[in-house]
């Protein structure tokens, strides 16, 4: 794995001499020297700076984001728990963008099969098709969430790129993803056609008013995520100017950083990347300051998991049935005891059980419980029964 990486710049320590002993510059284990690469024992998080940006539209630079972020991310204090994180410095660039999307798409394998979860910073968002193919060697369905002020379709005949990621993922073949999600979409930077497909896809997209008025509702989409991918265009101009696509609505700073503690709490989530950051766009190194603070609270959040996924014991949760549809149907509902967090039952084929077990527990919320109660089908629940079926 060390051949891909090139050391982090020593600007990321200007200030080393000031990081005191709870500080992430003095806790992670950071690749500085070459032949010093960290070890992997015993580490539970991997940050992974990626150069290229060959493919951003309209943001090429943003490869140099990583030890901009580090640069800030590093004088930040750990909470109250032991953290064992590795930083394994940038996946430098391949002589042809093929080569870096192999890089990247090794790399994360290797951590996923190591059970350690990477923090990918830095390059365009078309990185989120590596992070995808990573899957691929586990021969595992997945869901990935999108923070992203678009749904990044584009043309599935033309080059990948940050704007066409999502329809390269879902015409690959042999396809591992059972659902995308997009969270903080904005309708006017969105064609008809794309939502029309989303749709048809059985996809869930939320607008980003929607998701503002009641961010909490944002923590089950992303506890049912094993991706994250954050483009943090997704954030206002105001809040995050380093960026070539940059626009004046959006996320405030610290609902950007609640969705990164709701990723980070997620049992099932074991990948989380954070792209589009530019710093020739940046203004007073605002932008990078902000995706450091995302990634601490992604930190907090994965200190923090509860471990309470009911896939096989159900003991430790309250079980509610609700049946709707003049009894045509019965929601079995879980809340657990421990987390007060709620998952929705969906069946499956018999025929499909291998395939689909990790998806038939759908997170949901108190208010999906309630609108089962009002005899009225959880959107959620019907969109994955009609994609198990």
């Amino acid at each position: 794995m060390q051949e891909y990486f090139t050391t982090i710049n020593p600007r990321s320590f200007s200030e080393s001499e000031r990081y005191t002993g709870t500080s992430y510059g003095k806790c992670i284990s950071a690749y500085i020297q070459e032949g010093d690469f960290p070890s992997l024992e015993n580490i539970h998080l991997a940050i992974v700076g990626v150069e290229e940006d060959r493919k951003a539209l309209n943001n090429e630079g943003c490869g140099l984001a990583p030890d901009y972020v580090r640069e800030n991310l590093y004088k930040l204090f750990q909470g109250n728990y032991p953290t064992k994180i590795a930083d394994l410095g940038n996946i430098k660039k391949g002589n042809t963008i093929d080569d870096s999307y192999y890089a990247v798409s090794d790399v994360i394998s290797q951590l996923l099969k190591k059970n350690i979860i990477p923090i990918i910073i830095g390059g365009g968002q078309d990185i989120t098709y590596c992070n995808y193919l990573a899957y691929q060697k586990l021969e595992q369905t997945i869901n990935i969430v999108a923070v992203d002020s678009c749904f990044d379709i584009g043309d599935g005949e033309k080059e990948l790129n940050s704007q066409s990621y999502l329809s390269k993922i879902i015409l690959h073949k042999p396809n591992v993803l059972f659902n995308f999600s997009n969270v903080g979409y904005q309708t006017y930077f969105v064609e008809q056609n794309s939502i029309d497909l989303m749709d048809k896809l059985f996809f869930d997209s939320h607008r980003l008013g929607q998701v503002r008025s009641k961010i909490e509702d944002v923590e089950p989409i992303v506890r049912n995520a094993d991706v994250v991918s954050f483009d943090i265009s997704s954030v206002r101009q105001s809040d995050a100017p380093g960026n070539g696509n940059a626009s004046p609505n959006g996320f405030y700073g610290e609902e950007a950083c609640q969705i990164a503690r709701y990723a980070g709490l997620s049992d099932k989530l074991s990948s989380i990347g954070f792209y589009e950051i530019n710093p020739a766009f940046d203004t007073n190194k605002q932008t990078a300051h902000l995706a450091a603070q995302m990634i601490w609270y992604f930190i907090d959040g994965f200190y923090n998991r509860k471990q309470d996924y009911p896939i096989v014991d159900k003991s430790e949760y309250t079980k509610y049935r609700v049946s709707i549809k003049d009894h045509e149907h019965e929601i079995v509902f879980y809340k657990s005891n421990k987390s007060d967090r709620w998952w929705m039952d969906v069946p499956y084929p018999v025929n499909h059980r291998l395939k689909f077990e990790r998806h038939h527990m759908v997170p949901c919320s108190y208010s999906d419980y309630e609108t089962a109660c009002r005899d009225e089908m959880p959107d959620k629940w019907w969109q994955t029964y009609q994609k198990l079926g």
